[in-house]
């Protein structure tokens, strides 16, 4: 049982469960969900809100997870973060199986009011295995959190994909069936795993490799999804093909244990060898030598230069959060100019790509795509987030150690690459769906990424789960906006028929242009943050550099 016992192993637990959660795949069965409850794309966009509220407004699980593992204290039966775990695990059952159930005419068919209620049920728990795999992760790798959010997220990411993939393999051309899928599949799999996500606050100095490690398992997952869904387009694939290729996915998806493995190896010799020079007397010197430099940092609050000759910083008063590792609550976050700037940012950002995704079923609908094509789609949606979620964790990291880069800088260009997907789809041309969600599932993907890793650095990581999921509802808030208030409304304006569909170009440019110029107001919000933070930031640089 001690070999189970370890951050590495838990990092492994996090990615699988991550894998399993299936998001963005609510393509996959809107239009069962649609004709069956005999909606119109108005109705259908109000369901699909409250996913969107259900998975970003998680206030609940952090609070909860804030509770369960406050000082870090598992003396008591009740404590852990599995406790979180449990508790999404149970929503995410009942969500999706009364969901089913409606579908399929096993119960009367639901009032909206309580088909929403199943939707926020069903997506609400995502947020309780993001909170309890993300905070976990941040507290094991403090040192690395974008790189470790950015595995947390990319796992996440590509889960719609995973699950699509079994879904084509055992049950294709059953909408019905991938939604009791997905009330059994993801629960199975926390309550198996749900025991191994602890948080072991223990640094060694191998960590980014193995960090590093699991990223690029991530991203070889990603691109072998990404190979099966061209072939799938090219050939008509046979059942035996379906097996093999979901087999060698398996194998994928286990080989991140033998990393952890061998990280807990090098760990243990790593702890050997220093064991072993604790009784040099010169190594006392060097880590009362560490210790002084710690305490010039926190306690200097005149002037620093940063390495690498670059210019020079003044440290106010107010710059002494920098060094408090409890940071604020979510009163006190909320109380600042720096929240909000980044509550708009992410309401302009990925409210706009929930709303995209929401509707993807829809606009390929429109433009004459077929329904195993906007499956693709979604699929592709998943793999491009995940590279986005993955790459930009590990390059906040890097050049924020490397240059000072200030990690607000990344939201305002992920907004304005994602303006320009707006109007790349607004323009209708053939092809131009499949470039414009690769250029947005990246920047939804980057954001997702970012916006724990930002909420750690500026305001603390002992209420992170909390301010995140605050900061979360952005995403249900800008989805209404742009789902119900913008698309939906005119694509209802321009429908015809007892079928409420449209056709052609007409039916969404308007309102991609109306979310392109959006996307610009969050683009100024996020310069404005980042300018606010900058300083911050390369003081982070120097802290770093001094350990």
């Amino acid at each position: 049982m001690d070999m189970l016992s370890n951050k590495w192993v838990a990092t492994v637990a996090s990615m699988w469960i991550q894998c399993s959660s299936g998001v963005y795949t609510f393509s996959v069965y809107s239009s069962v969900l649609k004709s069956s409850q005999g909606y119109d794309q108005s109705t259908l966009e109000t369901v699909a809100v409250f996913r969107d509220i259900g998975s970003a407004a998680g206030v609940l699980s952090g609070l909860l997870y804030t509770a369960v593992t406050h000082n870090n204290n598992y003396s008591g039966y009740f404590r852990g973060p599995w406790l979180v775990h449990l508790a999404g695990a149970i929503q995410g059952f009942f969500g999706y199986f009364l969901m089913w159930a409606a579908v399929v005419g096993l119960i009367e068919r639901p009032r909206l009011p309580v088909m929403c209620l199943f939707m926020l049920l069903s997506s609400h728990s995502i947020t309780f295995f993001n909170t309890a795999n993300i905070v976990s992760g941040v507290q094991n790798f403090p040192q690395f959190s974008g790189t470790i959010v950015g595995i947390m997220k990319g796992c996440s990411g590509i889960s719609g994909a995973i699950l699509i993939q079994v879904y084509d393999t055992f049950y294709k051309g059953e909408p019905s069936t991938f939604l009791l899928m997905l009330a059994i599949l993801p629960t199975f799999i926390q309550l198996v795993l749900m025991l191994l996500v602890k948080i072991y606050k223990t640094n060694t100095g191998n960590d980014k490799k193995h960090l590093n490690c699991f990223s690029a398992v991530v991203l070889i997952i990603a691109g072998y999804l990404m190979i099966i869904i061209i072939l799938e387009n090219i050939f008509s694939l046979p059942l035996w093909a379906h097996i093999f290729t979901f087999i060698l996915l398996l194998l994928l998806l286990a080989s991140p244990l033998g990393i952890a493995i061998q990280a807990q190896k090098d760990d243990s010799k790593g702890f050997l060898e220093t064991f072993s020079f604790e009784s040099n007397p010169s190594m006392d010197n060097i880590e009362s030598m560490g210790a002084s430099s710690e305490t010039l940092i926190a306690k200097d609050l005149a002037y620093h230069e940063l390495p690498s000759g670059e210019d020079q910083v003044n440290v106010a008063l107010d710059d002494k959060t920098l060094f408090d590792e409890e940071g604020m609550n979510l009163l006190q976050a909320m109380c600042t100019v720096n929240f909000w700037l980044f509550f708009i940012a992410i309401v302009c950002g990925i409210g706009s790509t929930q709303a995209v995704i929401n509707n993807l079923s829809q606009i390929g609908q429109s433009l004459n795509y077929t329904s195993v094509e906007v499956n693709n789609l979604v699929s592709l949606w998943n793999i491009w987030n995940c590279l986005g979620r993955v790459g930009v964790g590990n390059l906040s990291d890097y050049l924020l150690h490397t240059r000072g880069w200030a990690r607000p800088l990344f939201i305002a260009i992920t907004l304005a690459t994602m303006m320009i997907g707006h109007l790349v789809i607004a323009s209708g041309f053939p092809g131009t769906l499949y470039v414009g969600s690769i250029l947005m599932g990246i920047c939804d993907g980057s954001q997702w990424s970012l916006m724990p890793t930002i909420t750690s650095d500026i305001f603390g990581v002992r209420h992170m789960g909390t301010i995140f999921n605050t900061i979360a509802i952005a995403c249900p808030v800008g989805s209404y906006i742009f789902s119900v208030r913008v698309i939906g409304y005119i694509y209802d304006k321009e429908a015809g028929g007892e079928d409420h569909s449209c056709f052609g170009t007409r039916c969404f440019m308007l309102s991609f242009f109306i979310m392109a110029s959006l996307g610009f107001l969050g683009f100024l919000f996020a310069i404005a943050l980042f300018q606010r933070t900058k300083r911050f930031y390369m003081l982070r640089r120097l802290k770093h550099s001094l350990k």
